[in-house]
């Protein structure tokens, strides 16, 4: 780990949760909205957190950063979110140095994510630095982290197929709908939201069931008009939202509320429903069921909507993996690299010291003596030493710590890192 980050012994932790213990409403209960995010990177600020990013999608929530413990991190995503301890504890997880590094490529990559290859969550990671970047709550380690990742995740999805058929929580929505709604084409849908996944299945649905029946609603209206305009859909102000509920037949809910918006007693119904939750924390509530004719159907069950073209994507998983070898290797050498160049550079400082002083002794002991000739050898010799001792900490098999520790007390050497 970095060395200069203050006296205090700083590691790179990744911590949180995610679908694959966490369930939807565990989630919902730590998802960070814009707010909770940026009270959460002042507050890193403020008890000395020298560098962090946070994530929070559907599907999971972390903190990738520097802490003495990774105590400091959940602590940070208890206090900023609806979770406690406790349950963090039941579902959660903490990786530390090269297990955070290996764990942030698989995130980035897609290969953790809910649907294989599905690459949303590299833009949420390239916003997440972004915004800790703009509060000064990065470092050149974690800027070359979050860079190398990126590129990994752009060489995986040019030179694999891992992302290839239209495999998405949003297509799996549709898929659902014109397998269980008969003649989907002339029924009345209602899109109330305009949360991202909800924005994708209604292009979906306008592009796959050719209805024109499409109403949208969103608490912002002009965002619902600017989506409505892209798609020809009719726009309803949000007072009106238990009427049109009335004279649904589908309803996708994708909004970003922390509570339930559609419950039983919203819902005056005559006919049946079926209602798709896209939300995280969920944003219908449990209640409807009881309404005869309801089906509900949430995110999670969608995500677990398996096809052909998640099988064959899993062919694709060994190239991916080799991919991020290759890009992860290149970061660990450069950041070995950047560990050890000070002492390499003081190295040389102190090889370069004993040179002038030499050559400053044999200039006056030597009538005839060459300084600039044995000005060329010194260094060509002080080159090919400090060359010697980089190759050895390069090494895989050195251990860096101990060696710098070694060659300092050594050659008697302190470093601006120290």
């Amino acid at each position: 780990m970095e060395k200069n980050q203050s006296a205090k012994h700083h590691y790179f932790y990744s911590v949180g949760l995610s679908y694959k213990k966490a369930d939807a409403a565990i989630r919902g209960k730590f998802s960070l909205d814009a707010l909770a995010k940026n009270n959460l990177l002042q507050q890193a600020k403020n008890e000395g957190i020298p560098a962090l990013i946070v994530t929070s999608t559907c599907n999971r929530t972390e903190i990738y950063g520097y802490a003495e413990h990774p105590f400091q991190l959940i602590k940070l995503l208890c206090e900023n979110s609806q979770g406690t301890v406790e349950e963090f504890q039941k579902v959660a997880y903490v990786f530390k140095n090269q297990d955070a590094i290996n764990h942030i490529f698989r995130v980035g990559t897609g290969l953790d994510s809910q649907i294989l290859g599905d690459f949303e969550i590299i833009s949420q990671l390239k916003n997440g630095f972004t915004e800790s970047k703009a509060m000064d709550l990065t470092n050149a380690y974690l800027e070359r982290l979050v860079n190398s990742v990126i590129q990994a995740s752009k060489k995986i999805k040019t030179d694999t197929d891992i992302s290839s058929g239209a495999t998405s929580v949003s297509f799996a929505s549709v898929q659902y709908i014109m397998k269980n709604v008969p003649d989907i084409g002339n029924k009345n849908i209602l899109l109330f939201g305009t949360g991202k996944i909800g924005r994708n299945t209604c292009e979906n649905l306008v592009k796959h069931t050719k209805n024109e029946h499409i109403t949208l609603i969103n608490r912002t209206k002009d965002k619902a008009e600017k989506l409505a305009g892209k798609l020809n859909l009719i726009v309803k102000d949000h007072s009106e939202l238990h009427l049109e509920l009335q004279k649904a037949d589908v309803v996708v809910v994708a909004t970003g509320a922390q509570n339930p918006t559609v419950d039983k007693a919203i819902l005056n119904l005559k006919k049946p429903m079926l209602i798709l939750d896209l939300s995280i924390p969920k944003n219908v509530h449990e209640n409807v069921t009881e309404i005869e004719g309801v089906t509900l159907i949430h995110l999670d069950h969608l995500s677990q909507m398996t096809d052909e073209t998640l099988e064959n994507r899993k062919l694709h998983i060994p190239a991916a993996e080799a991919i991020i070898e290759v890009i992860k290797n290149e970061f660990m050498v450069w950041t070995k690299s950047r560990k050890f160049a000070p002492t390499i550079h003081a190295l040389k400082e102190k090889l370069n010291g004993i040179k002038e002083a030499e050559l400053n002794f044999q200039s006056k002991k030597l009538a005839d003596f060459n300084e600039e000739q044995a000005e060329i050898i010194s260094n060509r010799i002080i080159q090919k030493i400090t060359t010697h001792f980089a190759n050895h900490l390069k090494d895989e098999d050195t251990m860096v710590d101990e060696s710098i520790e070694w060659i300092e007390k050594v050659f008697q050497i302190e470093t601006n890192a120290k």
